[in-house]
């Protein structure tokens, strides 16, 4: 088993951050490969790579609404 190394910050929430700003950028970065894939014609690998770019940005948006009900418990 691979041992990640420990977060650099140790906010308990560092973690919940670090996983929706990658999602999010996860959800930009498909643009470029579904222009891509359409540049060259390749249907299926847009359509695959839009399903992905879907998935990240539910992810992001629950990461988000996490964050904030989390943030909103810890000041309220």
């Amino acid at each position: 088993m691979v041992r990640e190394p420990t977060s650099p910050v140790k906010d308990k929430n560092y973690d919940l951050i670090h996983a929706v700003q990658m999602s999010l950028q996860h959800v930009w970065q498909m643009e470029t490969y579904i222009a891509d894939a359409e540049d060259r014609g390749d249907t299926e690998l847009a359509t695959w790579f839009r399903k992905i770019q879907e998935n990240n940005r539910k992810a992001g948006d629950q990461g988000k609404k996490m964050l904030a009900d989390r943030l909103q418990k810890e000041n309220g």
